[in-house]
């Protein structure tokens, strides 16, 4: 009953923080915002996605998130070893 009834508005909620997350993606003053903002991203999909999959029930949402959260990871590693090195292949 509670569920029900609360699922919306943290639906809604994590809705407005991927639209302020996309917004600092873009006005982001440096690059290590943008790809802390994108790590944002990624970890706020991954939680709309859960709640989605929770929200009707079915078990695609869930796999969907955790392929999401791979790679969020990986391009998080990525672009941080970019900053500091200037290049990504050793």
């Amino acid at each position: 009953m509670i569920l029900a009834t609360l699922l919306p508005w943290l639906i809604g909620a994590f809705a407005v923080s991927l639209l302020l997350t996309a917004w600092r993606l873009l006005r982001g003053p440096d690059l290590p915002d943008r790809i802390l903002a994108l790590d944002t991203l990624y970890i706020n999909a991954c939680a709309l996605l859960v709640l989605v999959g929770i929200r009707f029930g079915t078990p695609v949402f869930f796999e969907a998130a955790l392929l999401i959260g791979m790679l969020g990871f990986v391009g998080t590693v990525v672009m941080s070893k970019f900053i500091l090195r200037g290049d990504i292949v050793e």
